[in-house]
């Protein structure tokens, strides 16, 4: 099944019509005709069962013919996770995050940042084109980047974890997760959290804990993180 994704959409609709790009995407380079069926969703639970009705490169028209919902995850995971000095490894993580399944997303700045600079846009289309992918009827929510310290100052309901490299006394992430539970999990840059920034961590509630036992780039850190909150939903 291919799936198409428009926010515009709801569910008390009949027709609906695509935008410019899009319409020239389903005619020209997909080539739909009239009487084809396009699976659609807006991103918020809900799979639109529609047949094309008007097949025109500046228009597309689709009658609505049936509507599921579909339930989200029965985790909320909130992974706040440092950029990457190369973006290409940020969007990686993007793309795999959301395939495997996550519902937040935030990039923290913090001390040893390299990068603060973001592609918004590019990362949202990298998100909507995953959840496609992977045939998701829900989209994961992309924060904007904010300071470490203003992020775990924040009130959050759930587990919280931060994922550091220090040798303190932590825990393997993977021993301290309960299924269908809520969890904020803090992912550091390249050059690891600053020991103030873990303290401050801590002092707010933030569990220490470990990935493994090698050491890892912070999107494969990231990957492993999603991962394994995925497996304990199970």
């Amino acid at each position: 099944m291919q799936l198409f994704f428009d926010p515009n959409i709801s569910q008390g609709d009949t027709i609906f019509v695509f935008d410019k790009e899009e319409s020239r995407h389903i005619v020209k380079v997909l080539r739909k005709k009239e009487g084809d069926v396009l699976h659609i969703t807006n991103g918020k639970g809900y799979l639109f069962i529609s047949e094309v009705v008007f097949a025109n490169e500046k228009k597309c028209e689709v009658s609505i013919t049936a509507v599921e919902h579909f339930e989200p995850l029965p985790y909320r995971l909130h992974l706040a996770v440092a950029p990457t000095k190369m973006n290409e490894r940020y969007e990686w993580f993007l793309e795999k995050a959301v395939e495997i399944g996550i519902t937040e997303i935030t990039p923290i700045i913090c001390e040893h940042s390299e990068r603060t600079v973001f592609k918004a846009d590019r990362f949202e289309k990298i998100i909507h084109s995953a959840m496609k992918q992977s045939l998701q009827y829900h989209m994961p929510v992309l924060h904007e980047p904010v300071p470490f310290n203003q992020f775990v100052k924040q009130q959050r309901e759930g587990k919280l974890f931060i994922a550091h490299c220090e040798e303190t006394d932590k825990k393997l992430l993977k021993t301290e997760l309960t299924p269908k539970e809520t969890q904020t999990i803090l992912i550091g840059p390249e050059g690891d959290f600053s020991t103030k920034e873990i303290e401050l961590a801590l002092s707010l509630g933030y569990a220490p804990v470990s990935l493994g036992n090698t050491r890892l780039r912070t999107e494969t850190a990231a990957i492993v993180a999603a991962h394994s909150v995925a497996f304990v939903n199970e």
